[in-house]
């Protein structure tokens, strides 16, 4: 080889070797570390919503499970989940807590419309992902926007489009009754759910109802509603007023067409506190798989979640499909740091959880993939009809377009 030659080669090989530092670099904003990625969370362990607050149990539990099989990339999760009450101004006050003490790589999952309204504009200042909030409101599918917040839940105000759509198809001469929580959680689905009834919406509703979340019960609602002679009822709740309205509506003898929106459609929190019996022929919504139904128990997905509740979180009952929700966002964050590698900022994050390409998510019905892209951040757009028989939620029609 030629002094020539030979100088161009070690050049060339001298630029590969600078190179390659700059291609093996770990990149890291607050909150992750070679050894550490660490993730906050508000959560309503208390109050309200507290049947809720399982979820947090679910996603922590799993986050233990990866850890001790080496975690993701060979980095631990470091969980940090705060009880909010489910109360907004609490909500603040932890939120604050994990951005600016504990400098959380980002948040994930905190519950409720409420809540993460409060913190919306905050998280976007601070530029700390927001990610697969646990409420469905439309307003977080805004990337142009709020760039830095994402939902999880399928949009309420689709969903409300839905059972409307389903109404006009099957009653169009419905006289429909609402009850709704009086916050923007419920008015979401309110609106959607006019807006599917379209034109004939002020003449089929013929009566509606608000409760606070303060309130002790939703009976005297349900009384109210029952008197305008409504033969269908959109049941707008979260668990403990929805397991309310259900018992009342048997309870009164009430037998209208019972839509039941999917966030209070656990069987284990909400169906079985209210009477299984009372529950017959409640209609609602899936895109997780419901762990009380007998079809999913050959199901690898479901025996790994059995075993792994067995295992893990023994006290809490298996079949509330909360926990099984949980389980369904913990493997959708999983699966958007295993696309982070080392690059761990949080812009990164952000980028990897717009890029999320047709992922089946162990928990979610077949077919119900995650999708994601910068100028649409709702993961999901389908949704199955289901219908209780006494024991378990039974698949109807085919699976309907969210979007």
């Amino acid at each position: 080889m030629s002094n020539q030659n030979r100088r161009i080669v070690l050049a060339a090989l001298g630029l590969a070797l600078a190179a390659a530092p700059a291609l093996a670099q770990k990149r890291y904003d607050p909150g992750a570390s070679d050894t550490e990625i660490k993730i906050g969370q508000t959560m309503p362990y208390s109050g309200p919503a507290s049947a809720y607050g399982t979820i947090g149990k679910v996603e922590a539990a799993y986050f233990k499970m990866l850890n001790e099989s080496g975690g993701i990339n060979g980095r631990k999760i470091n969980f940090i989940s705060l009880d909010d009450g489910y109360s907004p101004p609490k909500a603040v006050e932890m939120v604050r807590r994990l951005v600016e003490q504990d400098e959380v790589l980002f948040t994930v999952n905190t519950l409720g419309t409420p809540s993460n309204s409060a913190i919306h504009r905050y998280m976007n200042q601070k530029k700390v992902p927001h990610l697969f909030l646990a409420t469905g409101a439309s307003k977080w599918n805004d990337p142009k926007n709020f760039p830095w917040t994402m939902g999880f839940n399928p949009n309420y105000q689709s969903e409300g489009k839905l059972y409307a759509q389903h109404i006009l198809a099957t009653r169009p001469n419905a006289k429909i009754a609402v009850l709704y929580q009086n916050d923007d959680y419920g008015k979401d689905y309110l609106k959607g759910f006019m807006d599917g009834l379209g034109a004939k919406a002020q003449a089929m509703v013929v009566k509606s109802a608000t409760y606070e979340v303060t309130d002790p019960t939703v009976d005297s609602q349900i009384v109210t509603l029952q008197s305008s002679g409504a033969d269908t009822f959109f049941n707008i709740t979260t668990p403990k007023f929805a397991a309310q309205a259900i018992r009342k509506v048997a309870d009164v003898g009430w037998k209208p067409v019972h839509y039941l929106n999917q966030v209070s459609a656990s069987v284990g929190s909400v169906l079985k506190p209210a009477g299984l019996d009372k529950s017959v022929g409640l209609i609602s919504m899936q895109y997780i798989k419901d762990p009380s139904d007998p079809k999913w128990a050959s199901d690898k997905a479901m025996q790994d979640y059995l075993a792994f509740m067995k295992k893990y979180l023994p006290d809490l009952d298996p079949m509330d499909g909360n926990n099984t929700y949980g389980l369904a966002v913990a493997q959708l964050t999983a699966q958007v740091l295993r696309q982070c590698g080392d690059n761990l900022t949080r812009e990164n994050v952000m980028k990897q959880a717009a890029s999320i390409r047709n992922f089946q998510i162990p928990m979610a019905l077949p077919g119900v993939l995650a999708h994601t892209s910068p100028d649409d951040f709702a993961p999901f757009q389908t949704m199955q009809l289901v219908r209780f028989d006494g024991n378990t939620w039974v698949a109807f029609g085919e699976p309907m377009a969210v979007k």
